[in-house]
C-alpha cells in the first residue's frame, strides 16, 4: 500500500504532535518527507531527535519551502509557523498540489482567512484545521448529552476560561505577545473554546459584542502595583537579578528549550524567555465577549490569564434543564518535545446535569491517556491512520469550521478596537443561509 507522504513548515515546539505519531505509531500508512524552517538549528533538532528516538534514517531538511515541495512532491503539508504566517504556507501548499493541515487558529484574521477560502476553491484542495479540546472525554461526553436533548435545546452557555501564571504567562514571554504575530490570545487561546462551543450548540456565530484590556502583564501594569523590581531585566535566563522571580523561566531546565531556542537564538534572534513585565505587549490578557448565533443561542465568554489556577468552567442552560461542567487543569508549557506538566493535586473534572424539576447528578468522565487530556492520540488518529474508526460525533474540522472559530476572535478584536457589536459575516461570509455548524465542512 502506498503511504501517504507529509512535508512539515514550522518546526518549533508544537510540531513534535503530528510528526512523532507518524514516525512512531502511523509509519505502516504514512512517512514525513521534509522538515522546512529558516532555522537550521530548529529543522536540524528535529532531524536528530527523531532518528535517535525512532531509530529512521534522517529525514530531508529545507531552508526554502518551495524546493521541499518540488523535490519531496508531499500528499500533505503540516503547517505550525507562527500564526500570522499559516495562511501563506497553506495556499502555497494547495496551489503547489497538496492539502494541508494547519494547526489551529487557521489563521489570524478574516482577510487571510478568505485568502485561504479563495485557494481551496481555486484548488479544489482540502484543509483541515487541528481542534484536539473537542476529543477530550469530557467535552466529548457534553456534546453526546446536548445531542441527545438532555436538556432540551440549549439557549445559553457562560463560560469562564482560566490560564494561570505559569502557562499563562508563557504566552506573554514569546512571539505571542504581539498582536500582529498571533492575533491576540482572543485568536490563539481562545479559537479553541469557541470551537466546542460552536461545536456543542452545532450552531454558526453571527454576532459578538467585546471589550479587553491588558490589565497585569506589560512594564505599566507592574509599577503601577509595586512590582517595579520585575521589570528590570529584559529576560530571565542567565540573570541573576531574576533568580527570585516568580515569573521566571530558565531555558536551561529543559534540554528541548536548549535545543530549539537558545541554541539558535544567534541564528534568529529570537529570544523565547522575554520578560512578561517588558514594553511592547500588545494583546490583551482580561477578555469579555457576547456572542449570539444564528440560532438565537447566546454565550457569555470570559479568558483571564493571570489567574492562581488553570481550567474553565462551563455552565449550559438549555429549555428542560442544565449542565455543569468545571476542569481545573494541571498547567503546562510546551516544549520542544513534550508538554511539560506542573503538579496541581487538585486537577480533575466534574459533569453535572440537572434536568427541569429534577435532583442533580454526577455524570462520571472516562479517563484517557496522551497530551491535552487524552484528545491527542485520537485526533492524531484520524490524520494520519489509512483507515481510522468512525466518528458519529463529527469531530473533525475543515477550513471552514476553522474559520467559524477565529472569525468570533476577529470580530471580538475589532468589537475591543472600535467599541461596536460586529456581524462575523461582515468580515467573511459563512454559508448564507445555513445555521448549523456541522453544514460547514
Amino acid at each position: 500500500m502506498k503511504k501517504t507522504k507529509y512535508a512539515a513548515v514550522g518546526t518549533g515546539g508544537r510540531i513534535p504532535m503530528f510528526i512523532d505519531p507518524i514516525v512512531n505509531r502511523f509509519h505502516d500508512d504514512a512517512e514525513v518527507v521534509g522538515l522546512c524552517d529558516p532555522s537550521a538549528v530548529r529543522r536540524t533538532y528535529h532531524q536528530k531527535r527523531l532518528s535517535e528516538r525512532y531509530g529512521i534514517a534522517p529525514i530531508p531538511t529545507y531552508e526554502d519551502f518551495d524546493t521541499m515541495m518540488a523535490e519531496q512532491k508531499p500528499d500533505v503539508v503540516i503547517v505550525c509557523t507562527p500564526d500570522y504566517l499559516h495562511h501563506e504556507f497553506v495556499v502555497r501548499a494547495l496551489d503547489l498540489g497538496a492539502d494541508a493541515i494547519s494547526e489551529k487558529p487557521l489563521t489570524t484574521d478574516a482577510e487571510k482567512c478568505g485568502q485561504i477560502f479563495e485557494a481551496v476553491q481555486r484548488t479544489g484542495r482540502s484543509v483541515r484545521t487541528t481542534f484536539n479540546m473537542r476529543w477530550t472525554p469530557g467535552v466529548s461526553l457534553v456534546k453526546e448529552l446536548i445531542a441527545s436533548g438532555e436538556i432540551g435545546t440549549v439557549k445559553h452557555i457562560n463560560f469562564e476560561y482560566l490560564l494561570n501564571t505559569s502557562h499563562g504567562a508563557d504566552y506573554f514571554r514569546r512571539w505571542h505577545s504581539h498582536k500582529e504575530c498571533s492575533g491576540g490570545l482572543l485568536i490563539h487561546k481562545s479559537t479553541h473554546h469557541f470551537d466546542i462551543l460552536n461545536w456543542w450548540l452545532d450552531a454558526i456565530p453571527e454576532r459578538v459584542h467585546a471589550q479587553g484590556g491588558l490589565v497585569f502583564y506589560g512594564q505599566e501594569n507592574a509599577i503601577a502595583r509595586g512590582d517595579e523590581k520585575l521589570t528590570r531585566y529584559p529576560r530571565y535566563t542567565d540573570t541573576p537579578e531574576a533568580a527570585e522571580d516568580p515569573f521566571r523561566l530558565s531555558l536551561h531546565d529543559d534540554p528541548n528549550m536548549v535545543g530549539l531556542y537558545h541554541n539558535a537564538e544567534a541564528e534568529t534572534g529570537y529570544i523565547r524567555d522575554q520578560n512578561v513585565f517588558r514594553e511592547g505587549i500588545d494583546i490583551e490578557d482580561s477578555m469579555s465577549l457576547l456572542i449570539k448565533y444564528r440560532t438565537g443561542a447566546m454565550i457569555n465568554y470570559s479568558l483571564n490569564a493571570y489567574c492562581p489556577r488553570e481550567g474553565f468552567r462551563a455552565c449550559i442552560s438549555g429549555d428542560k434543564g442544565r449542565i455543569e461542567y468545571d476542569v481545573r487543569h494541571a498547567s503546562h508549557i510546551v516544549t520542544g518535545g513534550t508538554e511539560v506538566k506542573i503538579t496541581d493535586e487538585d486537577a480533575g473534572e466534574t459533569l453535572c446535569v440537572q434536568k427541569m424539576f429534577s435532583e442533580a447528578r454526577q455524570i462520571e468522565i472516562p479517563k484517557a491517556e496522551g497530551g491535552h487530556g487524552g484528545g491527542d492520540p485520537l485526533l492524531q488518529e484520524q490524520m494520519f491512520a489509512a483507515h481510522p474508526p468512525a466518528d458519529p460525533l463529527m469531530r473533525s474540522a475543515g477550513h471552514e469550521q476553522g474559520a467559524a472559530s477565529l472569525l468570533i476572535g476577529a470580530a471580538g478584536n475589532k468589537a475591543m478596537a472600535t467599541g461596536q457589536p460586529v456581524l462575523i459575516n461582515d468580515l467573511l461570509s459563512l454559508k448564507p443561509g445555513a445555521i448549523h455548524l456541522s453544514e460547514l465542512i
